[in-house]
Parts: C-alpha cells; structure tokens; sequence
C-alpha cells in the first residue's frame, strides 16, 4: 500500500504541481514541516507508534496528528517515491545536547533525495526533526555549503572524510553566528527493519527522551514547543515567551488549538 496522494497534498494545504523537480521538492518539504505537527503522545501513553503506511496515513493524515521522526519520513519518503524521486532512508545520532565524546544510538531517520534527471549531488531532507532550527528546504549533500533556507542557516560538515564510511554532520547557525551540531549520520541504506528497531527502541527504553511529552509546530509566526509542562513560544522576531501547563483540560485544549492536535485519551500533564 501507498498513502494516498490527493489525502496527502490536501492535509499539508497544498495543491500545486507534482512534476518531480527541485522547486517541487522545496515546497513540499516546507508544507509538510509547517502543516503537520511534530509529537510523541503514543509513546506516552504507552504505545509504540506503527510505521506501516495504512496507519501512518491514518493517524498523520486524516486523524488530526502529528507524529515523530520516524512517522513523518516514513511518509514522507512515500510520497516522494510515489512522485518520482529517489529516494535512500539513512539513520542517524541526534547530538542536541549531547556531551563532548558522547556516542548516542542511532534514533534518528534522514532521507537522501535524488531529484530524477539532475547530475548534481543527492539532497538531505529531514521532515521529522521538528526544532526551532531544522530544516525548511532540502539541503545538498555537499560539505560545507551554507545554505538560507527561509531564514535557516545549515550546512554539512564531513568528520572521518577518510574513512570508509565517512560521518556526515548537519549543523544548524545560532543567531550568533555559532554553529550548533543537529544530527550525524552516514550515507549506509537503512533497512525498514533496522528503522522498526529504532523505532521500538525510541518508544520502549525507559531512559528514551521521548518518554517525557513532547510536542512542535512551525508555523509562518514562529515556533511552539511544549516540553513536559513547559510551553515556549518562538515568534518570527525572536522574541521568546514561556508558560506553564497546570492541569488536562488546559492541555487538552491546547494541543487542540495551537497545535492542531486531537488528543487520545489517557493524555495528561507531566512534568
């Protein structure tokens, strides 16, 4: 099975041609970032999320959903195959956060995209990070190219170039200029049943992050991020503002309003 294309297209709000190229690609990655939400509430409530299509479709698309990394480029590397594109799923190490040195396990999908009857490099595409400062456009698989991608500042840096399989780095800038590491991965295919391990694993380990809500949207004001009980709007300027979440019924009603989220039962606050 497929996701269908015309549920598709009419979710993430647009409906403009579906001829296989750049620009195409472009627009679809940034419709589909700012019209789908970015949430882990299965895991949550104790489910692990299905990365088959018919339910992806169900939940992303027609259930009023978000989903997490491996949700959204599952579906998304379906669209883009069924459009024409190549498309090659890579896994990868999140490093927000992490301790100099620290190796973590690889819990994040990527997609290398081959736009067809181009020669030039692959670009990455990466539709389930969800941060104030993942990409919006498809980025070229080339080192050290910075690319502005609707105010976004990325490039890729090399690390081990020598080595056989060679680490790629996505790193995003900071308003001052720094460069802050998102994710590593390396150009080896990933097979669906690697991604369902990491999948399980993500949604099932007691010490995963994602045990802990977490919700985002972007959108053209700006970013929402809901971390825990922890609220933090982003707007287009850069002004930031913080609320606390007290009690269901508020939650309930804000991931339904601001993030366009209709929560299952078993929902509630957690710190």
């Amino acid at each position: 099975m497929s996701v269908d294309l015309d549920k598709y297209f009419a979710r993430i709000g647009r409906d403009g041609d579906r001829t296989p190229t750049l620009d195409t690609l472009r627009s679809l990655q940034h419709a589909h970032v700012t019209g789908i939400p970015f949430e882990n509430i299965d895991v949550v409530v104790g489910t692990v999320p299905s990365l088959d299509l018919a339910d992806l479709e169900a939940k992303l698309v027609a259930g009023s959903r978000g989903g997490y990394c491996f949700e959204h480029n599952s579906l998304f590397a379906d669209v883009l195959e069924q459009l024409g594109y190549g498309v090659t799923r890579h896994t990868g190490r999140v490093r927000i956060g992490a301790r100099p040195g620290e190796i973590r396990p690889r819990t994040h999908l990527v997609l290398a995209v081959r736009v067809p009857g181009t020669t030039g490099a692959d670009h990455l595409v990466d539709v389930g990070f969800g941060s104030s400062n993942a990409l919006l456009e498809p980025l070229p698989l080339v080192p050290g190219l910075v690319r502005d991608g609707r105010g976004r500042r990325h490039r890729l840096v090399l690390e081990e170039a020598d080595a056989p399989v060679p680490v790629w780095v996505l790193q995003a800038a900071g308003p001052d200029g720094d460069w802050t590491d998102l994710v590593s991965f390396t150009r080896d295919r990933a097979p669906l049943q690697d991604i369902g391990v990491a999948n399980w694993h993500v949604a099932t380990h007691p010490r995963s992050p994602f045990r802990r809500l977490f919700v985002q949207r972007t959108h053209p004001g700006g970013h929402l991020l809901l971390d825990g009980t922890t609220l933090t709007r982003t707007a287009a300027d850069g002004t930031v503002t913080v609320e606390e979440i007290d009690g269901t019924e508020r939650l309930r009603e804000l991931l339904e309003a601001e993030f366009g989220i209709t929560p299952p039962p078993g929902v509630r606050p957690q710190r």
